[in-house]
């Protein structure tokens, strides 16, 4: 269960924005034995690799150096010179193998959690002075958990080296016995066998802690609902959200407006820059409804679905500009519009009942039809919204 602050459980996952501050406070998930397994895996399999060059360089470097004179033994110009070709021939195996490990540990460190520079823990806090502060972490969860871990640990690894051991026993044993090539092919494969072995043990433990720290860490990060709602109400507040959230609920209505295009009965148009689609249901409703509507690169895409699913597009400049002006999506239009967009609707009902008609791929023209129909003063707009005087 989630701890509880200001008498508030903690039960809301962490937001975006909590776990971006997280991050930059350093607190994301790490497992120490994710890197414990991978530097045991990388020294054994690079020993594993490399490990018969690494044992020619040992066996030469070990007979060179117990095979010298008194003479070369006295000189320190000899022996520094002996000392340095010695070093070289270890360090042209011995680096690429520190090389790997290298990377390996800094895998271990980033591979959970990513690469994170952050000061904050470095930071010193008063709170960790505090003594019962000190005594919830000793005894919490994390803690009994990290103990048991360390444990498990100790014991499974303890394990796997002493059933190595036991069943290389007799190799461990002869060492002592055997000349330095035989003696050092058999420490390297005890060495490259044991570390296999450990990291294959390690690796049971990292399948638990990864998930574990995941799964703590998210827990330490949840927030009170109480949290949540002022987050939401600070990043409400900021001239970027409330702008890209205006520009969400424009892109929302502008599709819900679009997919009730297919269900018009007719758009009409100005005829280029404006389209506005109208619906009349004589059963349901009271008077037609503007189920879409738009000006320039909308427009053209309103009849661009409207064509799409032979709905009839009809040019009638003054209606359009008049119910584009007056109405506003799913509302129904001016009463004093009534007759002129029954006469438009009456018009397309007449010609969808004539057998020769096929919906038109363009809009519809009827000069004497618009001639016909009237616009009161009041809803006489021009291209620009205003009244025409």
């Amino acid at each position: 269960m989630a701890e509880e602050e200001n008498g508030q459980e903690k039960t809301e996952d962490a937001t975006f924005k909590r776990l971006e501050k997280a991050r930059e406070e350093g607190q994301v998930a790490r497992s120490r034995e994710l890197g414990t397994t991978l530097l045991l895996m990388t020294g054994g399999f690079s020993v594993l690799i490399f490990g018969a060059t690494l044992s020619r360089q040992i066996q030469s470097v070990m007979l060179t150096n117990f095979d010298f004179d008194r003479v070369s033994a006295m000189d320190p110009s000899r022996m520094l010179a002996h000392l340095s070709v010695s070093v070289e021939a270890l360090l042209s195996v011995v680096g690429i193998i520190l090389f790997l490990l290298m990377l390996a540990g800094a895998f271990g460190a980033i591979g959970l959690g990513g690469w994170i520079f952050s000061a904050k823990p470095m930071q010193p806090k008063l709170s960790r002075l505090n003594p019962i502060a000190g005594l919830k972490r000793m005894f919490s969860l994390k803690s009994l958990v990290e103990l048991l871990k360390a444990t498990a640990k100790f014991l499974l690894v303890a394990m796997v080296a002493s059933l190595i051991l036991y069943q290389m026993k007799g190799d461990l044993l002869s060492i002592g016995q055997q000349s330095i090539r035989p003696a050092i092919h058999h420490a390297s494969w005890i060495v490259i066998w044991s570390a296999i072995g450990m990291s294959a043990a390690t690796v049971l433990i990292a399948l638990v802690d990864v998930p574990f720290q995941i799964f703590d860490n998210a827990q330490k990060l949840k927030m009170t609902r109480q949290q949540v709602k002022d987050e939401l109400k600070d990043s409400e507040g900021k001239p970027e959200v409330k702008s890209r959230i205006r520009q969400l609920q424009r892109e929302l209505a502008q599709a819900r407006m679009m997919s009730a295009i297919p269900d018009a009965d007719v758009i009409i148009t100005n005829p280029e820059h404006f389209s506005v689609a109208l619906k009349y249901d004589p059963e349901g409703l009271s008077a037609p409804v503007v189920v879409a509507k738009g000006a320039d690169q909308t427009a053209i895409k309103i009849r661009e679905v409207a064509i799409a699913h032979q709905v009839p597009i009809m040019q009638s400049p003054p209606l359009t500009r008049a119910v584009f002006y007056s109405t506003e999506i799913d509302e129904v239009i001016p009463a004093k519009l009534y007759l002129a967009v029954a006469q438009v609707l009456a018009y397309i009902y007449q010609l969808r009942q004539r057998s020769s008609y096929r919906s038109s791929p363009g809009p519809i023209r009827n000069s004497e039809l618009n001639r016909q129909i009237e616009i009161p003063e009041e809803l006489q707009f021009d291209a620009a919204g205003d009244l025409v005087r």
